[in-house]
């Protein structure tokens, strides 16, 4: 059997399994993401939510699910029919493939590449094209308005992003996942990861992460209340289906990524107590949860001040932000706290 394995065929085999696991937690943790989405946003406008479906709910999302598939798909006589049926597509496959460089603990990964976290952006940036294809292929000026809208806010909170990140990269010196966990593990437990010496970019991170995915505040891609659900209004059944789960994919990446950059990853905050692939999801859901109580309690901004944040804020603060880190780590400031290259490179 062991040989087996090694043949080309064997590990194939392993591969796809691999692959299967992953998908299957990422979408298993979609169906609770939703119901803890609703649960949350009932808490706090004290009602019940989801109640009915299952032991306390918990197979609302199922059932959602299940009458989206089994539900006539419309097209508009006028939308480009190809391109239609593909833009929900493109969003959700990039979204679960995004996940192939997430690790989950020590080795719990799928691809181990030096470059994942270029793999990440290339991936995420590749997500507005599936935005855009459905707006403008639904033939209908709502639609095509809305997705003008979110590939303008997707591009722009990006680059605040891509700025924050590099500060993690310089403190780390690699683009590996692996590496930037690694280069947390210190004997301070979870005073030693990065969220205290990068705290003021672990807010920006959260607000961008927040703008990057059509979170509210910031869901004007999809303002029921100017552009009628935005660029998915054309849509139902299953390609609306596969447009939503591309959403909270994304959102999920979201909290992965801020757990592996500013949280430590897979390791244990307490110094003694042993890590794990449990510590890695425990801060996923943890920051979902914050994810959802800012859609119950933050009103929407108007959209020329959401560009304002991006642009004229976000912006300029990350990336006086990476000056000060590579001034910090070029001198060894702070005890080195900003240069970590012998333990994470």
């Amino acid at each position: 059997m062991a040989e087996f394995f090694s043949t080309g065929l064997g590990i194939t085999i392993i591969i796809a399994a691999q692959c299967l696991l992953v998908i299957g937690f990422v979408m298993i943790s979609l169906l609770f993401l939703v119901y803890g989405d609703r649960k949350i946003w009932a808490a706090v406008q004290m009602r019940r939510g989801p109640n009915v479906v299952g032991i306390w709910g918990v197979l609302q999302s199922v059932a959602d699910a299940l009458k989206y598939v089994v539900k006539e798909v419309v097209i508009p006589a006028g939308a480009d029919r190809t391109v239609f049926l593909l833009a929900p597509m493109i969003s959700f496959v990039l979204a679960i493939i995004a996940w192939a460089v997430i690790p989950f603990a020590d080795g719990w990964v799928l691809a181990d590449i030096n470059v994942a976290i270029l793999y990440v952006f290339a991936i995420s940036s590749l997500e507005v094209y599936g935005v855009i294809m459905g707006g403008w292929a639904s033939n209908s000026k709502y639609p095509f308005l809305g997705s003008l809208r979110s590939a303008a806010q997707m591009i722009s909170y990006e680059v605040s992003i891509g700025f924050i990140i590099v500060g993690v990269i310089l403190t780390t010196g690699s683009l590996n996942f692996g590496d930037i966990v690694r280069a947390q593990d210190g004997e301070y437990g979870l005073f030693s990861w990065y969220w205290l010496p990068h705290l003021p970019m672990v807010v920006l991170f959260f607000v961008s992460a927040l703008a990057e995915t059509n979170r509210p505040p910031f869901d004007l891609p999809e303002a029921e209340s100017e552009l009628v659900a935005g660029f998915m209004v054309e849509y139902s059944s299953t390609p609306y289906l596969l447009f939503m789960a591309g959403e909270y994919i994304a959102i999920f990446l979201m909290c992965a990524l801020m757990s592996l950059l500013f949280f430590g990853g897979w390791l244990s905050p307490i110094p003694g107590l042993p890590d794990g692939a449990l510590w890695m999801i425990g801060k996923m859901w943890f920051f979902f949860f914050f994810f959802a109580m800012v859609k119950a309690i933050v009103p929407r901004y108007r959209y020329d001040q959401l560009m304002r944040i991006g642009w004229k804020v976000f912006l300029p603060l990350s990336l006086a932000w990476v000056v000060i880190v590579a001034f910090f780590a070029q001198y060894g400031a702070f005890g080195g706290a900003y240069a970590r290259w012998a333990v994470g490179g």
